[in-house]
């Protein structure tokens, strides 16, 4: 029963976020003039005819609240509006753009909690070691590196290079799931590098840092003087308690890259939601703008309700805080 109060209070808590996300996108946008916001709506192209066509379907008319009332209507019933610029539903280019960015994010998250936690762990159980001392050379490293110019890299290095000599698996052009396993990790795996090295290398140091304090609490030398094996201590009992602000960080951390890794996008040309959002902005394209930042508040929003649970498992204080 703990567990399900708990549950309900943070998807409620969750609700109230994306009402006041919503509330605050509309009068960001809304609360000016009329044709100042059909204008933005329609983009830099919009002519007449189609200003005049947005000013009636959205009723910019209508008093402020009775706006409101139908752009909240249409979220629930899952009408993010429509791109003039694009001549497309938003929901349409959410749908298009979604599979590339979940795809790059989920693997990318996979990979860099492999890697990171890995090496945090190992690091952590030997402390001051020579092991440890090389990985937090490779950690100060890979955060150093700055997104774009990593994904350059790799481009250069290995991507041009195995083209030339016929390995033309690993491609630049996107490929679905629907043209197969091969071509489809053939176009995820540079991406996925280069979004997990510093990632990886966060997670390595969050997740040493945090074993370390684990292995220095007084439960922890208890279960040592009962006699239990050092292998049990540590991945039994230490680890779970460690793990705690690892999942809190990758909460965050997949919830915001689910509404657009913009550098990594752009930098592969893939097309997600990162890339089509600067898109948008240099395009004036709204309404766009507008449905990707809802979408990137509810990735959030769940992201984090997930995490609270896995939390909650981890550690059953947590429970009744």
């Amino acid at each position: 029963m703990a567990l399900t109060r708990f549950l309900i209070r943070r998807i409620l808590s969750g609700i109230l976020v994306l009402w006041i996300v919503s509330l605050a996108a509309f009068l960001l946008f809304f609360l000016r003039p009329r044709d100042t916001v059909a204008r933005e709506l329609g983009g830099k192209t919009a002519t007449a005819p189609i200003l005049a066509l947005i000013t009636k379907t959205l009723g910019l008319s209508q008093p402020i609240y009775v706006q409101y009332w139908q752009y909240l209507y249409r979220l629930v019933h899952g009408n993010l509006g429509y791109s003039y610029v694009d001549g497309e539903a938003v929901k349409t280019i959410l749908a298009q753009d979604l599979p590339r960015t979940a795809s790059l994010v989920v693997g990318g998250a996979l990979l860099w909690l492999i890697v990171g936690l890995s090496v945090g762990i190992l690091s952590a159980v030997r402390a001051r070691s020579f092991f440890d001392r090389f990985a937090t050379f490779g950690v100060l490293t890979g955060i150093s590196m700055p997104t774009f110019v990593l994904g350059q890299l790799l481009l250069l290095a290995i991507f041009l290079p195995l083209n030339e000599h016929g390995f033309t698996w690993i491609t630049d052009s996107y490929q679905g799931l629907s043209q197969g396993v091969v071509p489809w990790l053939g176009y995820y795996l540079l991406p996925w590098i280069t979004l997990a090295t510093v990632q990886a290398a966060i997670y390595t140091r969050l997740s040493r840092g945090s074993l370390v304090d684990t292995l220095g609490e007084d439960y922890i030398r208890t279960a040592r003087a009962k006699g239990l094996t050092e292998r049990r201590v540590i991945y039994r009992h230490g680890l779970r308690a460690a793990l705690t602000p690892v999942v809190s960080q990758l909460g965050i951390d997949i919830g915001g890259f689910l509404g657009g890794v913009v550098v990594t996008e752009q930098v592969f040309n893939m097309g997600g939601i990162g890339q089509d959002s600067v898109a948008a902005i240099s395009q004036g394209n709204l309404p766009v703008i507008l449905g990707f930042v809802l979408i990137a508040a509810l990735f959030v929003v769940v992201a984090n309700i997930i995490v609270d649970m896995v939390y909650a498992v981890l550690d059953p204080r947590v429970r009744i805080s």
